[in-house]
């Protein structure tokens, strides 16, 4: 089932069944916009939709300029105003402004873009649309453009000083969890709430197990195999939680072998300490040392379970956002 975030793979599937998909994206905002440049709503022929540009203040409007966009086949640039009352009605505080691009696929928007689109995200590949809002030109770019990296490294899209707007898609968010201790329970359900599909990996059956951590994806094989074939990339953030040198090391070498974008251990000082020294003594660099966050998670005075996921949570988000 398709879901909130899979709007090019929901337009290119309505677009070859024939119900005339309009894309509609957010270019830019002012103020308290509901939500941020790149967000996209997706309206179907017969009504069905999925997706937002404003939180609901704004969507009638987009609809009905949706509905002039597939008659004419032509794009339009919308501005809205959200005023006091509409961003009370759907919780903010004050109003912004908002400029939103309605695009039919297969007139304006290619079906060839978009279906190249769809091969990049299933290929896990970071990759941007970028086009003109008022002469199209639609065309797929990646970090190899200078201003195509920086906004993917920001995970931000938006216009550029020249006219091109810069839609961002980065492979979903990944968390792989090593040791399915009782950390990892609140963890793996605070991460994928916050939008990461997380992995647990632990070759102990009575930790790993279905009961224990229903629904959840459980590698019964030892970590360093297991990450070697998750192989991590750029989206996708370690952590060890065992502080059992015969697991949590084998995975800490893996992952310094990948481009993961952050690696947290569990363990006091005085366990990171000798974790340090085992791992100088294997050879390894400070540089991919230093990669280490530990004792994993923000100083935040965490006491419980809980806690300690939450704090392993912020920091791999400050760490994602901030860098």
């Amino acid at each position: 089932m398709a879901g909130h975030d899979d709007i090019p793979e929901l337009a290119l599937d309505w677009h070859r069944a024939g119900r005339a998909p309009v894309i509609a994206t957010v270019l830019e905002t002012w103020g308290s916009a509901p939500r941020p440049a790149g967000s996209q709503l997706v309206i179907a022929d017969d009504g069905e939709m999925m997706g937002s540009v404003s939180g609901g203040c704004v969507e009638g409007a987009v609809i009905a300029e949706a509905a002039e966009a597939r008659a004419d086949g032509r794009p339009r640039v919308l501005t809205f105003g959200v005023s006091d009352d509409e961003a009370f009605a759907v919780g903010l505080a004050c109003g912004g402004t908002i400029r939103v691009l309605v695009e039919p696929v297969g007139s304006a928007l290619p079906e060839a873009v978009l279906a190249d689109l769809v091969a990049a995200r299933a290929g896990r590949r970071p990759v941007a649309l970028v086009f003109h809002p008022e002469t199209g030109g639609h065309r797929l770019a990646g970090p190899e453009e200078a201003s195509v990296a920086a906004r993917l490294r920001s995970d931000r899209s938006g216009l550029e000083e020249d006219g091109r707007f810069i839609g961002i898609h980065n492979p979903p968010l990944r968390l792989i969890v090593v040791g399915a201790v009782h950390i990892a329970q609140p963890l793996v359900a605070m991460a994928r709430i916050a939008g990461y599909g997380p992995t647990l990996i632990d070759p102990r059956s009575a930790f790993g197990s279905e009961a224990r951590f229903p629904g959840e994806t459980i590698l019964d094989a030892w970590p360093d195999e297991a990450l070697a074939g998750l192989a991590p990339d750029a989206r996708t953030a370690v952590v060890t939680l065992t502080h059992d040198p015969k697991l949590d090391d084998p995975a800490i070498l893996a992952a310094f072998d990948s481009p993961a974008f952050y690696i947290g251990c569990l363990g006091s000082p005085r366990t990171h300490a000798k974790r340090l020294d085992r791992l100088r003594t294997a050879g390894v660099p400070e540089a991919q040392i230093a990669r280490i966050h530990a004792p994993v998670g923000l100083d935040i005075g965490a006491r419980s379970p809980a806690e300690i996921a939450l704090s392993i949570l912020a920091q791999i988000t400050e760490r994602l956002r901030r860098g």
